[in-house]
C-alpha cells in the first residue's frame, strides 16, 4: 500500500466516523495526535473505540482506568489485529499503513462502521453512537494507560543471576520471543512480576498470567564472534519462553 493510498484511506475513514456522529473532528484529530506523538498508533485503540459507544463504559473508565481496561482482555491485545495481518502484507507494508488497516479491522469488528463504507468514504447508514466522545476527553481517556500486571498463585521459578536457555519454537501465532534470541543462552537480569501472557490473549485465548523477566544475553552469543565484545541485549521474555540451562 503506497503512502498515498495510506492518506487517501485514512482521510476516507475520518470521513465516515464523523458522518456517522461516533465523533467530532477535533476529537479525532486530537486522537490521532495523541497517538503519533505520545502514546504510539495502536495503544489504547481498543478502549477509545469502546469509550465512543458505551456511556456506562466510559463513566467506569474516568472513574478508575485498571478494571474498566481490564474489562475487555487489553492487556496484549493491542496488536491483536495487525498479528492477524498475512506475513507478506505485514512485512511489505508501512508503519501507517498496517495502523491504518488494524483502526478498519477494529471499527469494522465492534459493528461500527462497514467495508464498503470505508471502501467509499461516505456512511451509507447514520451511526448509533451512546455518546460521543469530544476532544477535550481524549487525554483523559488516553493517560489513563493499560495495566498488564497479574496476580499468579505460583512463585517465580527464576531469580537474578540465573542462566537460561530461550527454547527454540515456531508458533503459528503471536509470541513476543523475539527469532534471534530462541536457542541462545542469557542471563535472568531482572524479574518483573507476572503479567498478561500475549501469546494467548493476542488470539482471545485468555490472559494466561505468567512471570515475566528479563533477560541479557551477549552479543557475541547471538551474532557470533565478530560480535562487538562489550555489547549485550536485553529482552523481556515470559517463563514458558525458556528453561534453566543445562550446558555452559
Amino acid at each position: 500500500m503506497s503512502e498515498s493510498t495510506v492518506a487517501a484511506r485514512a482521510a476516507a475513514l475520518e470521513e465516515v466516523l464523523v458522518e456517522k456522529g461516533y465523533v467530532d473532528p477535533a476529537a479525532l484529530k486530537e486522537i490521532i495526535s495523541t497517538y503519533e506523538h505520545d502514546v504510539g498508533p495502536r495503544n489504547g485503540a481498543r478502549v477509545v473505540v469502546r469509550a465512543w459507544t458505551d456511556p456506562g463504559y466510559r463513566q467506569r473508565l474516568l472513574a478508575d482506568a485498571t478494571p474498566a481496561i481490564a474489562e475487555l482482555g487489553h492487556g496484549g491485545r493491542q496488536g491483536e489485529h495487525m498479528v492477524a495481518l498475512e506475513n507478506t502484507e505485514y512485512l511489505t507494508s508501512s508503519y501507517y499503513a498496517i495502523w491504518l488497516r488494524g483502526l478498519e479491522d477494529l471499527l469494522v469488528a465492534h459493528g461500527l462502521v462497514a467495508r464498503d463504507e470505508l471502501a467509499a468514504g461516505r456512511a451509507n447508514t447514520p451511526g448509533e453512537p451512546a455518546r460521543v466522545l469530544r476532544a477535550a476527553d481524549v487525554a483523559a481517556t488516553l493517560a489513563a494507560g493499560t495495566p498488564y500486571t497479574r496476580e499468579v498463585a505460583t512463585p517465580a521459578r527464576f531469580a537474578v543471576g540465573d542462566r537460561v536457555r530461550a527454547r527454540t519454537m515456531h508458533p503459528r501465532g503471536h509470541t513476543r520471543l523475539p527469532r534471534y534470541a530462541r536457542g541462545h543462552v542469557g542471563t535472568v537480569v531482572a524479574v518483573r512480576g507476572a503479567h498478561v501472557l500475549p501469546d494467548r490473549n493476542a488470539h482471545g485465548a485468555g490472559e494466561a498470567p505468567e512471570w515475566l523477566y528479563t533477560l541479557r544475553f551477549e552479543a557475541h552469543e547471538l551474532w557470533g564472534e565478530d560480535a562487538d565484545p562489550a555489547s549485550t541485549v536485553d529482552v523481556d521474555a515470559w517463563e514458558s519462553y525458556f528453561d534453566p540451562s543445562t550446558g555452559p
